[in-house]
């Protein structure tokens, strides 16, 4: 969508992924307020557990390929799991996180 004000205009994503938008940061802020102290941790579990990196490559006759995984949520994981720390809403924040990853991954694959 394109909003055009004279010599300038604001070029905003599509309608689908303003709502997705919306939708994560209304339970990222809903998350964080069960939190008592630290309450922008929520976000950083959230943004951690979205990286993914190609772990394998492969050159073929089609081209190269890549063998993508969800590394920001493996360490997360592996970080809260035996942790002390371990708050139910970082780890919806993790959950969300990485489904954003397998939609990134996807992508990749796809695209």
């Amino acid at each position: 969508m394109e909003l055009e004000f004279g010599n300038f205009a604001i070029v905003l994503p599509p309608l689908h992924i303003t709502i997705i938008a919306i939708i994560i940061t209304f339970f990222l802020v809903r998350w964080s307020k069960q939190l008592e102290t630290r309450r922008f941790t929520v976000f950083f579990y959230f943004l951690i557990s979205t990286l993914i990196t190609p772990i394998f490559s492969i050159g073929t006759k089609d081209g190269v390929f890549q063998l993508w995984i969800p590394v920001g949520f493996i360490v997360i994981f592996f970080y809260l799991f035996p942790s002390k720390r371990n708050h139910p809403a970082k780890m919806k924040a993790s959950i969300l996180g990485l489904s954003i990853a397998i939609c990134q991954i996807i992508f990749k694959y796809v695209g």
